[in-house]
Order: C-alpha cells, then sequence, then structure tokens
C-alpha cells in the first residue's frame, strides 16, 4: 500500500518581513502552488491517500479567500486527504475547523478532505489512521498517550496503522528559528518513539519539524513541502513530500520527492582583497540563481573594501534587491580608502570643503558604531560625487565650470 506523507502546509503565512505587498503575495501563493505538485506526485506514485500531519493552515482563524482556495486545491488532489490540526490551526472552540464557511466550503470545493479534530482510530479500506490531533496550541502532554488509555496501541490490524501526529520527540526536539515566530519554543509534549516502537504501530507520520527527517526505523518528518524561512539549523532538508510503501507487520519503505520551488539562501561573504567583491557576486548569482521572484537572500557580508569596491557592491545589491522577493542584509564591510581614493578626496584644491568633509568623516568611519557605518557610507558617496564632478568638469559643454558648488553635486544631466 503506497501514501503520501505531507505535514506544515501553513498556508496563510503572512511572511511579513517581505515588504514589498506584491512579493509578499507571492510567496503567499507558492504554498497554494505547492499543493498542486502534491497531487502531481501522488498520482505519479498512484498513491491511495495523503496524510497531512498538522499545520494545513498557519492560523487557527483564517479568512474567507484563503479557505476557499485552499479546499480548491486541496479538492484537486482528488484521493482522499487526511489531516489533522496541528499547533498552529489546533482544533478547539472558535478554530477554522468549526466555522460554518470552512464546512461549507469543505463539502463544496474538497469533499476528499477528512480533518481530525478528536483523537480517534479512521478506518479506510487500505489503512488504519490513529489521529493524535492537537486542540490547544501549548500542551505539556504527549498526545500519542490516548492510543494506550483507549487500548488500541497493540490491537491487531489486517491493513497498515498509521499515526498522525504533530510535535517533538523524545528523540528529537526540532526548532528551527523563525522569524514570524521569534519566541516560538516547544509547542506540545514530547511523542515517546520508543513507546510507539514497542507496539503494533507500522509508521508514524510526524508534523512540526519543517525539514526532512527520520527519527525512528518506521517514523519520519515529512517536512514542509515548501520552504518557509531561513534556516540556521545545520541539518535542514525542506521543501519535500514523502512517498511511503508500507503493510501490516513489516517494513517501510520511504522515498522523498522534492516540491518545493523557492530558494532561501543564506550566505556569510568575506569581499576583502582585489577580487572579492567580484568573487562575492558569483557567489550571490549561484545561490539565488538568476531568475526574478524566484528566492530570498539572507547575506551577510564582511571584510575590508575600497569606496570605489563598495560602490560596485551597491549596485550588485540594488540589483538583487529588486529581483529577489526578499534581501535580507547585514552588511559589515569596512571602507578603507585606497592611495589614488584618498588623494582624490584630500588633495583637491579646486574643493577644500571636501577635503575638510572627507577628513572629517574618515575620522568617523574608524569607529564600530553606528554613526561609523553611516560616515561609511557617506564618504563612498562623497567620493562618487568628486568622480562624476571631476569628469563633468572635463570640458563638456552646458557644465558648471569646475570648482563652484554646481560642479560637484549637479552631475546629472
Amino acid at each position: 500500500m503506497r501514501f503520501i506523507h505531507t505535514a506544515d502546509w501553513q498556508i496563510g503565512k503572512p511572511f511579513a518581513r517581505i515588504v514589498d505587498q506584491r512579493k509578499r503575495v507571492l510567496a503567499q501563493q507558492a504554498r497554494f502552488s505547492a499543493v498542486e505538485r502534491i497531487g502531481e506526485v501522488a498520482r505519479e506514485a498512484d498513491a491511495h491517500f495523503v496524510v497531512v500531519a498538522g499545520d494545513l493552515f498557519d492560523s487557527p482563524r483564517v479568512d474567507r479567500p484563503t479557505v476557499s482556495a485552499a479546499c480548491a486545491a486541496i479538492g484537486r488532489i482528488e484521493i482522499p486527504v487526511i489531516a489533522i490540526p496541528g499547533n498552529h490551526d489546533h482544533a478547539g472552540p472558535g478554530s477554522i475547523w468549526e466555522q460554518e464557511y470552512f464546512l461549507y466550503e469543505q463539502k463544496q470545493l474538497s469533499p476528499n478532505l477528512v480533518v481530525l479534530t478528536e483523537p480517534s482510530a479512521y478506518r479506510m479500506e487500505s489503512a488504519l489512521i490513529l489521529a493524535c490531533p492537537l486542540r490547544v496550541r501549548t500542551s505539556w502532554t504527549d498526545p500519542t498517550e490516548w492510543l494506550w488509555s483507549a487500548g488500541v496501541a497493540h490491537e491487531e490490524s489486517s491493513v497498515p496503522r498509521i499515526v498522525l501526529v504533530h510535535g517533538s520527540t523524545q528523540v528529537f526536539t526540532g526548532i528551527c528559528e523563525d522569524e514570524d515566530e521569534p519566541n516560538r519554543g516547544t509547542t506540545s509534549g514530547t511523542i515517546d518513539l520508543e513507546k510507539l516502537a514497542a507496539s503494533s504501530i507500522d509508521y508514524v507520520a510526524l508534523g512540526d519539524w519543517h525539514g526532512t527527517k527520520q527519527v525512528g526505523p518506521n517514523a519520519w518528518y515529512s517536512g514542509t513541502p515548501e520552504p518557509d524561512r531561513f534556516a540556521k539549523a545545520g541539518e535542514y532538508d525542506s521543501g519535500n513530500v514523502l512517498v511511503v510503501d508500507i503493510e501490516p507487520g513489516g517494513p517501510c519503505r520511504v522515498r522523498r520527492v522534492g516540491t518545493g520551488r523557492l530558494r532561501w539562501a543564506n550566505l556569510n561573504l568575506n569581499v576583502s582583497g582585489d577580487s572579492g567583491a567580484q568573487r562575492a557576486i558569483g557567489q550571490i548569482a549561484d545561490a539565488v540563481g538568476g531568475g526574478v521572484d524566484e528566492a530570498l537572500l539572507n547575506l551577510t557580508l564582511t571584510g575590508t573594501i575600497s569606496i570605489e569596491t563598495a560602490g560596485r557592491l551597491k549596485q550588485e545589491l540594488d540589483s538583487q534587491e529588486a529581483r529577489l522577493l526578499r534581501l535580507k542584509l547585514v552588511n559589515q564591510t569596512v571602507i578603507e580608502p585606497t592611495k589614488d581614493e584618498l588623494q582624490s578626496l584630500l588633495a583637491s584644491e579646486p574643493h577644500p570643503l571636501v577635503a575638510s568633509v572627507a577628513a572629517r568623516l574618515l575620522e568617523m568611519a574608524a569607529g564600530n558604531d553606528g554613526d561609523a557605518q553611516i560616515a561609511r557610507v557617506a564618504l563612498r558617496d562623497l567620493y562618487v560625487s568628486v568622480e562624476r564632478s571631476a569628469a563633468a568638469c572635463s570640458g563638456e559643454v552646458g557644465r558648471p565650470a569646475c570648482g563652484t558648488a554646481g560642479g560637484l553635486f549637479e552631475v546629472s544631466a
């Protein structure tokens, strides 16, 4: 028997850190597109059904257009989709799962969707789903505990028994920092995998950790089907679903299939040296690709660079900021003018004021505080103005005379 294991769709996630509204909408839409790709994987694999191990939605309260779009996408999967609430879309009074509008759209657009909001055994022709939903965002009890209290953990079955659960385990507490949830810690009681392994459970379908990870012989986190954050953990492979082959009492065979489209890249680059900036520009291109609206980049730049190099980097970063869905930049570079650049700024007789300002900016730029960073930017811009002024005063008709204020600052046509 074959099925698809997925989790953590988090449809409706706001992506508030993406400032541009058009780009923010594209990031949100990517999560609906991932559902479409899950349907494609299910059809290609000839899967019997799909399980969603929690957090189908990003919140227990979802606006109506998002509900309708999600239900329509799920309906197009065609085979049964069995879901449980997670910590983001937990069940309980007032949750999305009890709202009249959701129930109406579910019936009209996704009759193949079954949401198990209570701890229960859901019997299908090809499998027995043991649902362990979350009814509150934070709980200190093991959500699988009911399997023993109800006496179903060791029951024999002629079909595979699949535990559907959301949360951390005693062997893996996966916390991957998300900017939209800066204070998030463990959100539910620890799932006891050792206890489950000693039972007659055939597969444990886990949700909560957004990377694909095996945490037991027959226990897997599927991860989110579409990456949604800059990962800071060393082992983090998101953007997948799992195709699972299983028989009662036998080993399971799990195959990961990539479904993610957006790149979330992390780079920490030192741009010092004659070729440092050019090398960094190449590394950025490799990380995000050459497309537009296809990637997000968390970039930290360090090193010592000349004023001219700082200008080249700024031009490249301005371009990337426009192309990327988001550029998160930490620029810790230190501007150190070359001898020629210092000569241009400090020994320019036509502009004694420029020399005085440059000297003061150089003094301020030597520090490590916020004012020093501002001074470095101002120094770079001053150098560009001086260079442009020199070019404009080289004999072009209609330009202000060299040495005038207009000759220095009025350099654009």
